[in-house]
C-alpha cells in the first residue's frame, strides 16, 4: 500500500482552520481535520453540478457563468465542456494556496483548463463576486464548503441566509440558475430557495458515476418577479 503524504497545508478563509492537500501515487485529496472535502478519484457530482446548470442556461447567448469554490477543477472542467466559445467562466477562491496547487502539484489533474481564454480566476470571496452588479451571471455555481450548513469557513453561511440567496438571485439573469451542491439534504435550505423566489428542483446524485456517496444539488431558477 502506497503511503499518504502531505505535500503542503493552508490557513482557511477565517484563519481558523487548516487545510491540508496529500497526495498516495497519482490521487490527490484535500483534508479538513479528519474530514475529506474532495479526492481526486471522486468527481461524479461536482461534474454534475456543471453540466445540470449549463443544461439549463443552453439558449443564452454569450452567458457568464460565476464558480464558487476552485477545489480540484472537476466543475470548472465539466463546465467548460457544456459551454461554447462564446461563454466566460468567472472562479472566485479565497484561499490562494488552492490556486497555487492547482497550477502546482495538481496541474495533471486539471489538465491545463486555467490557461482556456474564457476562464478567469478570482481570489476572492464569491459573496464578493455575487454582489458585484445586479443580473451580472446567467449561472451561480456553489461548491464552497460542504453544503448549507458551512464547516470549512463559517462566512460562507452567508451565502446560503435568506438574505444571501436575495443577492444571488439579484446578480442572476432573468432565467438564470443558481446551483448549489451538498454533502447531503437540506429542507430547511431547500425552503429558503422558495422564499428567496427561486424555483427549485432537488437532484440526488453520486459521487462517481453511479457508485458512492448520495450528494444533492439543488438548481434554483430566477423566475420573473411577479
Amino acid at each position: 500500500m502506497i503511503p499518504w503524504v502531505q505535500l503542503d497545508s493552508a490557513k482557511t478563509g477565517d484563519g481558523a482552520q487548516e487545510l491540508r492537500l496529500k497526495r498516495r501515487g497519482s490521487e490527490f485529496s484535500i483534508m479538513l481535520g479528519t474530514n475529506e472535502l474532495m479526492n481526486s478519484r471522486l468527481s461524479g457530482s461536482e461534474e454534475a453540478l456543471a453540466r445540470l446548470s449549463c443544461q439549463r442556461i443552453s439558449g443564452h447567448r454569450q452567458p457568464r457563468i460565476l464558480i464558487g469554490g476552485l477545489g480540484m477543477g472537476f466543475t470548472l472542467r465539466a463546465a467548460l465542456a457544456e459551454l461554447g466559445k462564446d461563454a466566460s467562466v468567472t472562479v472566485a477562491e479565497l484561499v490562494p494556496a488552492v490556486v497555487a496547487w492547482a497550477r502546482g502539484p495538481m496541474a495533471d489533474v486539471f489538465g491545463g483548463c486555467l490557461d482556456d481564454p474564457r476562464v478567469t480566476i478570482q481570489e476572492t470571496d464569491v459573496g464578493q463576486s455575487i454582489r458585484s452588479g445586479p443580473a451580472a451571471w446567467d449561472a451561480i455555481l456553489l461548491d464552497v464548503d460542504n453544503g448549507p450548513e458551512g464547516i470549512v469557513h463559517k462566512g460562507n453561511d452567508a451565502l446560503y441566509s435568506l438574505a444571501g440567496l436575495g443577492a444571488a438571485r439579484s446578480a442572476l439573469k432573468p432565467g438564470g440558475v443558481l446551483a448549489v451542491w451538498s454533502q447531503g439534504p437540506d429542507t430547511g435550505f431547500t425552503r429558503r430557495l422558495k422564499q428567496a423566489g427561486f424555483a427549485v428542483e432537488e437532484v440526488n446524485t453520486r459521487a462517481n458515476g453511479k457508485r458512492g456517496a448520495r450528494h444533492v444539488i439543488w438548481i434554483a431558477t430566477n423566475s420573473p418577479r411577479s
